[in-house]
């Protein structure tokens, strides 16, 4: 447990380097975007008299430096600063936003655990048998059809054709919860790659495990094969898919831009999108900072699991 602890505090002291290297690339990234923000709001028409009291109203005519220095404090704060379009804060951006995308991230992640590594044991214990070469060959089928072409054949096939399902959620806001129907093909073509990644790393991960020798210990002491598949072999295998389980929900919280923007769904993508658009770029720096920090815990906890279920060596003495 010393060691296990030692480690995870590394870790934490890594994620908080991480974490600060973030926001100071995300703040010269946005410094380095082409354009003036202050030009862009002037209008199509600016006047230099205009531009210049936006630019002192946004303070873009200090330093970097000391806009990077109030910024940073602001974000100890959970202050984000405003929007140069509305007015509004960005934490109000991104409250707003974050419910439709941490919806569909929950029903995704809900599905793909189960349905993932249930078909990658599946394939694993049918080893080199029709079962596996279907499974590996649908999950390979599936993974190589792009998400945006993958969500519009669902659209024209069951919302178009069918009209089983609503194509798009317009009309529904932030209210997805309300009306199940419309968020059926958004979190099938979010699952659709993702359970093919994990069910191909848990089969490679179980036969793996199930070759390995603590295995042959096991079965050599009369354990059930169900046993020593689901509670010697599983956990085993379960490093790299936890990671990869990280990744993907990095992957959904970070806003699924292609998904979010064919299905019309308010969440943080399409945020990202409109104020990139607007060159809104208080809100593209909050975004980003939420970005990176999201990945940045995500990996740490992946990284934990891993190194809490990775094989021993001294099981198999």
């Amino acid at each position: 447990m010393s060691g296990l602890g030692s480690w995870a505090a590394r870790r934490l002291l890594l994620g908080g380097a991480q974490t600060v290297a973030v926001v100071v690339l995300v703040f010269a990234l946005t410094e380095a975007l082409p354009g003036d923000a202050a030009v862009a709001l002037a209008g199509d028409q600016p006047d230099p008299a205009r531009i210049a009291a936006i630019r002192e109203a946004l303070d873009l005519d200090r330093p970097a430096y000391e806009r990077l220095a109030d910024w940073a404090t602001g974000l100890l704060h959970a202050d984000f600063g405003h929007s140069l379009t509305s007015g509004r804060p960005v934490s109000s951006y991104i409250s707003d936003a974050f419910g439709p995308t941490l919806l569909l991230a929950g029903l995704t992640v809900a599905l793909l655990v189960p349905v993932g590594v249930g078909l990658g044991v599946l394939a694993a214990r049918y080893e080199g048998r029709f079962v596996d070469r279907l499974i590996s060959s649908v999950t390979l089928g599936v993974y190589a059809v792009p998400e945006f072409a993958f969500g519009v054949l669902l659209v024209t096939v069951f919302a178009l054709r069918l009209d089983w399902l609503p194509p798009t959620a317009v009309g529904y806001g932030t209210d997805l919860l309300g009306h199940p129907a419309a968020l059926v093909l958004p979190v099938l073509v979010l699952l659709s790659r993702p359970v093919c990644s994990l069910s191909r790393l848990v089969r490679a991960g179980m036969i793996d495990a199930l070759a390995s020798p603590y295995v042959a210990h096991a079965r050599r002491y009369g354990i059930p094969g169900a046993r020593v598949r689901y509670a010697h072999a599983l956990p085993n295998a379960m490093a790299p898919a936890a990671q990869q389980l990280a990744r993907t929900v990095d992957w959904l919280l970070c806003g699924v831009i292609v998904v979010e923007a064919l299905f019309v769904i308010p969440g943080l993508g399409t945020v990202l999108m409109n104020a990139v658009a607007e060159r809104d770029v208080p809100v593209v720096q909050g975004l980003a900072v939420v970005f990176g920090v999201i990945t940045v815990v995500l990996n740490l906890g992946a990284d934990l699991v891993a190194h809490r279920f990775a094989p021993r060596a001294e099981v198999a003495a």
